[in-house]
């Protein structure tokens, strides 16, 4: 049996602080991989200043191409096109086409070609401490992102396994769509960052509600908490309602801004500031939690 953990960190929506405590926990971490799962707007790797050594290509979702030399303009591919994808012309435009594969299926002359795209890439970074770092790019308007999520995954358990390495650090994407569900689905635990606020608090309660339903253990951290200290509050009760794992605060700290133009994390930029001192101390209480995990 596998000895790897897999922390995926997670919130409800994007800007609440979950990659640039995810770069700071990584500081802390030693023999871990590296993982971007927001494949979508990918940034941990710029974060930890990876330069990239591998790239694969992701090639998913088909899209249809008429042959101008076999169709005969009979207008039955115009005809079931529920998108409108063709032009009067017979030319499909790609960005059109949802892959629904009618008029390849009904084309009398066989003139549509029904081919895979290319819908990213899938990347390897080395840090300068030569530690490795999993992340991907989705192209504009391609398919299949929960896919190019499990490939990233997929490929960070490769390397763990190769390099010997017992913990497999995860920046999820926000909210709780499907790229979420695949980062999410089979992780050792999951640390969900919340705001203070009443959205956060509504955010946060879809984000374990999806989490509890996949049955994956959950631990909660309020990121700039002294902005509302109501909310944090509200947030603390919430996870004791639900027997939630409560980490902790980490106040708001203006100089993550500057450690993150010099491309350093807070606690090697600030490493006794209130948030580099909070973060540490959620560090230990995480690792508490997956020792007896």
């Amino acid at each position: 049996m596998s000895t790897i953990r897999e922390i995926v960190v997670l919130s409800g929506k994007g800007g609440t602080g979950k990659t640039s405590l995810v770069a700071s926990l990584a500081s802390l971490v030693k023999e871990k991989i590296l993982v971007d799962c927001d494949v979508d707007a990918a940034n941990l790797n710029l974060l930890v200043n990876a330069r990239v050594i591998e790239e694969q290509p992701f090639v998913a979702g088909s899209k249809a191409t008429i042959r101008p030399d076999a169709c005969t303009a009979c207008g039955r591919c115009r005809e079931v096109c529920r998108f409108d994808a063709i032009s009067q012309g017979f030319v499909v435009d790609p960005l059109a086409c949802e892959g629904c594969g009618a008029c390849y299926f009904l084309c009398p002359e066989s003139a549509v070609t029904f081919d895979q795209m290319l819908a990213g890439h899938l990347y390897v970074g080395e840090t300068d401490e030569r530690e490795m770092v999993v992340f991907a790019e989705l192209l504009p308007g391609g398919e299949n992102s929960g896919k190019l999520v499990a490939a990233v995954r997929t490929r960070a358990r490769e390397l763990a396994e190769r390099r010997q390495g017992k913990l497999i650090l995860i920046d999820g994407p926000p909210g709780v769509g499907c790229p979420v569900i695949s980062s999410l689905t089979g992780a050792s635990t999951t640390l969900l960052v919340a705001e203070p606020t009443l959205t956060g608090i509504h955010d946060l309660e879809r984000i374990v509600q999806l989490a509890s339903h996949f049955q994956i253990p959950v631990s909660v951290v309020v990121n700039k908490s002294d902005l509302n200290a109501e909310f944090t509050e509200r947030i603390r009760r919430l996870c004791e309602e639900r027997e939630l794992q409560f980490l902790g605060t980490v106040p708001y700290e203006p100089g993550i801004s500057e450690a993150q133009r010099q491309v350093r994390t807070i606690l090697q930029y600030a490493p006794d500031c209130p948030a580099s001192l909070a973060i540490k101390e959620i560090f230990t209480k995480l690792q508490s939690i997956m020792e007896v995990s």
